[in-house]
């Protein structure tokens, strides 16, 4: 419905800041509440970040509340997350994802995803 595309990870030091960015293809991209998730290898994923249609709620996992920040541009078609004093535990692959729901955490209810991105953090 919504075609993803993720960038911005890499390898950075523990303490160290990261800003990934999500961009969107269509004319429909602010009818998404758009979500952040992550997979370390051997862990399932988890839900790390999510942000209404419009920018106008946010809501993050305990473990990155606080460090990380999503934001959109709906002019741009383009979700991202701002990651400060990145953790060891952090690194994973982040995807980006799309749901018509006006709110969610739960992976099944994105309907689309994107490539994902590699992070990885340092100690």
């Amino acid at each position: 419905q919504v075609q993803l595309v993720e960038s911005g990870g890499g390898l950075v030091q523990a303490g160290g800041s990261l800003r990934l960015s999500c961009a969107a293809s269509g004319r429909t991209f602010s009818t998404y509440a758009m979500g952040w998730f992550r997979q370390a290898p051997g862990k399932e994923r988890e839900f790390v970040a999510t942000i209404t249609r419009r920018g106008g709620s946010t809501f993050y996992a305990d473990s990155v509340k606080g460090r990380f920040t999503i934001s959109r541009d709906n002019a741009k078609n383009t979700v991202y997350l701002q990651m400060n004093s990145l953790k060891p535990e952090d690194t994973a692959v982040y995807y980006c994802a799309a749901t018509l729901r006006a709110f969610s955490t739960d992976d099944a209810e994105f309907g689309s995803w994107g490539q994902g991105t590699q992070v990885t953090v340092s100690s």
